[in-house]
């Protein structure tokens, strides 16, 4: 009976990758520029750069949203990595199918990616800046042109002679 106890009990316990890796890790996250409010799909949010401490089975999208820059988005998965292979891998050695099913249920085996996470937000196109019309074009008035230059022969000749002595 002792011997029925002991086994039922160690079904029960965790597998190697769950117990090696856990079933949560640090998830970073970074954004360009800085103290961008993040939000997470699964609820979680914080500002940039942050590291939250999630689970590695959940999958999720990150939203970045800052004052004079458009949102950011990724997507976030959670993929097989080579540590939980190998926990996994000691796992069915030591503990059987039951381990494995429970490092496969638990997330031990994956790991989020891309881990850090970095978004880079683009700055949004300055406002448009209203035309103001042009001021109507002004017709110059028409030139006027120049009487032409009398010959100088001419006007020696039409001018009386003046004699600043007094004359003769």
């Amino acid at each position: 009976m002792m011997l029925c106890g002991l086994a039922a009990a160690s079904l029960l316990l965790p597998a190697c990758a769950t117990v090696t890796r856990g079933t949560k890790e640090t998830f970073n996250i970074v954004t360009t520029p800085s103290e961008a409010d993040v939000s997470l799909s699964t609820g979680q949010t914080c500002v940039s750069p942050c590291k939250l401490k999630l689970k590695r089975k959940d999958e999720f999208k990150v939203t970045a949203k800052k004052a004079g820059y458009k949102d950011a988005t990724a997507e976030v998965r959670s993929v097989i990595k080579g540590g939980g292979v190998a926990g996994a891998a000691g796992n069915i050695l030591v503990g059987g199918i039951i381990g494995g099913i429970v490092d496969g249920s638990s997330g031990a085996m994956k790991d989020l990616t891309p881990n850090p996470l970095t978004l880079t937000l683009e700055a949004e196109a300055a406002p448009a800046v209203a035309e103001v019309p042009a001021a109507p074009a002004v017709e110059a008035a028409p030139a006027v042109e120049a009487a032409p230059a009398a010959d100088s022969a001419s006007a020696t000749e039409a001018a009386p002679a003046t004699n600043p002595t007094g004359g003769e």
